[in-house]
């Protein structure tokens, strides 16, 4: 498991910088770099953070997102951030909630998860999911899912030996970019 002296929270303002170059890494990593359109802006704008200062409502857990700011159609996503026992930011995990129609029950999306590369191996990356998976049992949820790109066997592999099972029945459908404009205006 992760040291016992890191830190897992829900994101704060002050945290966007780090929350941005740790995108960017995973993009990097995904040889996606070009792609990346985000900026401290746009997370400011679209993340529900917590507030700068601790919780003074007993809500210190860090898969309590009792103190964060409401998630609304603008700021759909919370980010839950790992720090090393130095301090620096080292991980993220940001996600959002779902719905599943058939349990009739809340659960959460995670969008993306990334631990730096040199800093893995010390198990920040499942200490990140065992948060999730808390703040989803808390909810009274009924799961935890995400994607992982089919050629990352590292994370595969990660993932399986974590309990995570493959969803071989299921292929991923987007609409993006001018795609997603065409849809909308395809009643006009």
């Amino acid at each position: 498991m992760a040291p016992n002296d890191a830190i897992v929270r829900h994101a704060r303002r002050e945290d966007v910088p780090a929350i941005l170059e740790l995108i960017r890494e995973l993009a990097d990593y995904e040889h996606e770099l070009d792609k990346v359109e985000a900026t401290e802006e746009k997370l400011l704008e679209t993340i529900a953070f917590a507030p700068s200062e601790p919780a003074t409502d007993g809500s210190s857990s860090p898969s309590s997102s009792s103190s964060t700011e409401p998630t609304s159609p603008s700021k759909p996503a919370r980010c839950l951030v790992l720090f090393n026992p130095s301090g620096t930011a080292v991980g993220i995990a940001l996600y959002f909630y779902n719905y599943s129609t058939w349990r009739a029950r809340p659960g959460i999306y995670l969008e993306d998860l990334y631990v730096r590369q040199s800093e893995r191996g010390q198990g920040y990356g499942k200490r990140l999911l065992v948060e999730l998976a808390r703040e989803v049992v808390a909810m009274k949820g009924g799961r935890l899912e995400w994607s992982v790109l089919k050629w990352n066997e590292p994370s595969i592999r990660f993932y399986e030996s974590i309990g995570a099972r493959m969803m071989s029945e299921w292929v991923g459908m987007r609409v993006d970019g001018e795609g997603l404009n065409k849809l909308a205006s395809l009643l006009d």
